[in-house]
C-alpha cells in the first residue's frame, strides 16, 4: 500500500493533502479525471493536512523564488518535517515541479512523484483551493496571487541600473542604422554637389568631411584664398585645402542656383549633425561596455563585444553558450548552407571583425579564431557573474591571444593558463578591494551629508518651534493685555453712566418733591399688575363671605 500525499504552493501559503491509501498511484487516475470538476466528489478524494500560510509578502516572495530555483526552504522543510507521517517508507509526495522533488529526495528522504495523477490532483486543488481551505475566500486567494505575481516578476526584472545590457544592445544596434543612414546620405550629397564641382569628390574621400567642405565652399566661384584657413582647419591638411581651391578655379562643374545652394548646405548640415551625434552616441557605448562587460571590451573591443552580446540577446545568454558557438556567431547562414550542401563551415562569424584574425596567416586564421572564441566565453562569464566588474581578466586574456599569435608566427612558446590566471585573479582582488574602499568612503560621505542634512532639519524644527512657543506666548501676554484694558474701562464707563443719573435725581429731588398721583404713575408697571391681582383676590373673598351670611 502506498499513502500519496500532494504538496501544493500557493499565494497565501503552502498546503499539503492527503489522498487515500492505494496499492498503485496509477489506479487513481480514473476517479481523479471523474471527480475533478465536482467539489463534492473531490473532497472524498483529497483532504487538507496542513496549510502554513505565508508570514508577510517579502515571505511570500523568498518561498517563490525557492520554488522556482529547485531549493528547499526553511519554511517548507518545517512544514513537511511536521505534517508528513513519521514512517516514510509507504508515503509518496507529489510535487509539481521536478527540481523540488528532488531536493525534497535529497534532504528529507521521501520519495516524490510528478506527473500524472500529480498533475490531475494539482488541477483540482488548483480549482477548488478556497473552498478546500477554511478561512480563506477566493477573493483573497486572488489578491494574493495578484500580489505576490506582481512582485515577483519584479524582482526577476530588476536589475542593477549600472550593469543594463539593453541599453548596449540598443545603442549598436542604432550605431550600425547611423552608419547605412549617413553613408546613404553623404552618398546623395556627393551626387548633388557633385554637378558642381565633381573634383572635389576626388580630393575629399572621406562622407563627414566632404559634407563639411561642401557646406563650408558653397558656390565654388566664391572660393577665394582668403578661405584657405577655414579650409584647411576642416581637412586638417594644407596641401588639400590648396588642391581644393585650385580645383575649383578649373573645375568643369555647371552653375549653380542660389535655391539649389541653400538645399544642399540645408542637407550637408543634417549630414554633419547626424555624423557628430554617431560619435557621441560611439562614446556612450565605450562607456556602456567598461560598466557592463570591461573584460569583453578590453578583449575584442567595445563595438565587437556589443554586436556579440546584441546577437546573443543578453550578456547571461552570451555566457551560457559554449566557444563553438561564439565562434560563428553572426554565419548563421553560412553555417546552414554548409550543412545542406555538405560543405565546409564557416570558421569564424562576427569575431571576424577584431584585429587578431586580420593579422594571422591564412592558414591560421580558424586557429586563432577558435582560440579568441574560448577567450571571449571566459570573459563573458567572468563579466556576467563578478559582483564588482574589471577589465584585469581582459586584459589577461589580450595578452594571452597576443602570444598564441606570436608563437603561430615565431614559434614562441606562450605561458600556461594557470599562470596567467594566478596572476589576473591577485591583481583583480587588488582591485576589487581598492573598488570597495572607494565605495565605503562614498558611502561615509553619503552618510555625513545625509546626517549634516537631518541635523539642519531638526535645528530649523527647534528653531520654528521656539519662534511659535515666542509668538505664542506674545499673543497670551498681549490679550491679557486688553482684557485688563477692558476690564479698567468697564468700571470707569459704569461710574460715568451712574453719577449723571445719580445727579439728576438728586437734582429733581432737590427742586421739589413729586406728588402721590405721580408717584404712582413712576411705579413700575409689573407692580401695579401685582397690585390688581390682590385687589381681585380680596374682592372675591369679601363676595364669598358675603353669601356665606346669606
Amino acid at each position: 500500500m502506498v499513502l500519496l500525499h500532494v504538496l501544493f504552493e500557493h499565494a497565501a501559503g503552502y498546503a499539503l493533502f492527503a489522498v487515500r491509501e492505494v496499492e498503485e498511484i496509477g489506479l487513481l487516475l480514473p476517479q481523479v479525471e471523474e471527480s475533478v470538476l465536482t467539489l463534492g466528489k473531490f473532497h472524498n478524494v483529497v483532504k487538507l493536512v496542513a496549510f502554513s500560510p505565508f508570514r508577510s509578502a517579502q515571505s511570500a516572495l523568498e518561498n517563490m523564488n525557492a520554488v522556482s530555483e529547485g531549493v528547499l526552504h526553511e519554511d517548507l522543510r518545517l512544514l513537511l518535517d511536521t505534517a508528513l507521517p513519521p514512517k516514510r517508507k509507504k508515503v509518496v509526495l507529489g510535487v509539481g515541479d521536478a527540481k523540488m522533488g528532488a531536493a525534497v529526495l535529497e534532504e528529507l528522504g521521501v520519495q516524490c512523484q510528478t506527473g500524472g495523477v500529480v498533475a490531475e490532483l494539482m488541477r483540482g486543488i488548483r480549482l477548488h483551493f478556497p473552498a478546500l481551505v477554511r478561512g480563506l475566500t477566493a477573493q483573497s486567494a486572488a489578491k494574493a496571487q495578484l500580489g505576490l505575481g506582481h512582485s515577483y516578476s519584479r524582482a526577476k526584472v530588476k536589475f542593477n541600473v549600472h550593469r543594463v545590457d539593453n541599453m548596449i544592445i540598443q545603442s549598436i544596434s542604432l550605431l550600425d542604422q547611423l552608419d547605412k543612414d549617413i553613408n546613404t546620405f553623404s552618398m546623395r550629397v556627393r551626387e548633388w554637389y557633385g554637378y558642381h564641382f565633381p573634383e572635389l569628390i576626388k580630393i575629399v574621400p572621406e562622407n563627414s568631411m566632404y559634407c563639411r567642405v561642401a557646406k563650408f565652399i558653397g558656390n565654388r566661384r566664391e572660393l577665394s584664398e582668403e578661405s584657405l584657413e577655414g579650409l584647411e582647419e576642416i581637412v586638417m591638411d594644407s596641401a588639400k585645402a590648396q588642391a581644393i581651391l585650385e580645383a575649383s578655379r578649373s573645375s568643369m562643374g555647371m552653375d549653380i542656383s542660389p535655391l539649389d545652394l541653400i538645399n544642399i548646405e540645408s542637407f550637408s548640415r543634417r549630414v554633419i549633425s547626424l555624423s557628430d551625434y554617431r560619435k557621441g552616441l560611439q562614446e556612450y557605448l565605450r562607456s556602456k561596455m567598461s560598466q557592463v562587460a570591461p573584460s569583453l571590451s578590453a578583449l575584442i573591443g567595445e563595438v565587437v563585444g556589443a554586436r556579440l552580446i546584441s546577437h546573443a540577446g543578453s550578456l547571461t545568454n552570451l555566457a551560457k553558450y559554449p566557444a563553438s558557438t561564439v565562434q560563428i556567431l553572426g554565419a548563421e547562414k553560412a553555417l546552414f548552407r554548409a550543412l545542406k550542401t555538405r560543405g565546409n563551415t564557416p570558421k569564424y562569424g562576427l569575431i571576424f571583425h577584431s584585429t587578431f584574425i586580420g593579422r594571422a596567416a591564412a592558414k591560421n586564421k580558424g586557429r586563432i579564431s577558435r582560440y579568441l572564441a574560448n577567450k571571449c566565453t571566459i570573459a563573458s562569464r567572468i563579466d556576467c557573474f563578478s559582483e564588482v566588474p574589471t577589465s584585469v581578466f581582459g586584459d589577461k586574456l589580450r595578452e594571452q591571444v597576443e602570444e598564441r599569435l606570436a608563437f603561430y608566427e615565431t614559434g614562441e612558446p606562450p605561458r600556461k593558463n594557470l599562470e596567467v590566471m594566478k596572476e589576473a585573479v591577485v591583481e583583480a582582488s587588488e582591485v576589487v578591494a581598492e573598488v570597495k574602499r572607494r565605495q565605503e568612503k562614498k558611502e561615509k560621505k553619503r552618510k555625513k551629508r545625509e546626517k549634516r542634512r537631518l541635523e539642519a532639519l531638526a535645528a530649523a524644527a527647534e528653531e520654528a518651534a521656539e519662534n511659535s512657543v515666542m509668538e505664542t506666548e506674545e499673543n497670551d501676554v498681549g490679550a491679557k493685555k486688553k482684557k485688563k484694558k477692558k476690564k479698567q474701562q468697564q468700571p470707569e464707563e459704569l461710574q460715568a453712566e451712574a453719577e449723571p443719573e445719580e445727579n439728576g435725581v438728586e437734582e429733581e429731588e432737590e427742586e421739589e418733591p413729586l406728588p402721590k398721583k405721580k408717584r404712582k404713575v413712576l411705579v413700575e408697571p409689573e407692580e401695579e399688575e401685582e397690585e390688581k391681582k390682590k385687589k381681585k383676590k380680596k374682592k372675591k373673598k369679601a363676595v364669598a363671605q358675603d353669601s356665606e351670611e346669606d
